[in-house]
């Protein structure tokens, strides 16, 4: 159970890591004032309706075109990168240090040290325990 929630945590926040650092933009076209098209990773599609442009040499009045094309812009995050060249001389030190410090913290012994081992234990003349107990009768 506990890795199965390990796994989906994981999971969880590479799309999460994902989703914050992508950035998309999402046209739209106005046409008069009504939105006709949005598209997202793409151009919108024009409605056909726009003005070509007239030759203005005998006018001096222009129209205005009546479609509008706008873009909006989500930019995600860039602030992910971890720059190494400011770390000063004394956070390399501690950084060193703390690493060298934590590895060590869990090196045990290879096995269990006894002193006694290599000692015989005494030889038994009497048994002292039978000469030392009492009766209750």
């Amino acid at each position: 159970m506990k890795q199965v929630f390990h796994n989906i945590m994981s999971f969880s926040m590479a799309f999460v890591v994902l989703f914050s650092t992508l950035s998309f933009t999402v046209n739209m076209h106005y046409c008069g004032g009504t939105l006709v098209e949005t598209a997202i990773f793409q151009k919108a599609k024009r409605c056909g309706m726009e003005m070509k442009n007239p030759s203005t040499e005998g006018c001096a009045i222009t129209k205005k075109n009546c479609c509008n094309d706008k873009q909006l812009v989500i930019d995600g995050q860039d602030e992910l990168q971890l720059q190494v060249d400011t770390i000063s001389f004394e956070q390399q030190v501690f950084t060193a240090s703390f690493v060298f410090a934590y590895t060590n913290l869990f090196e045990g012994l290879d096995n269990n040290v006894c002193s006694f081992e290599e000692y015989k234990p005494p030889l038994v003349i009497r048994q002292i325990f039978k000469i030392d107990e009492t009766y209750l009768i």
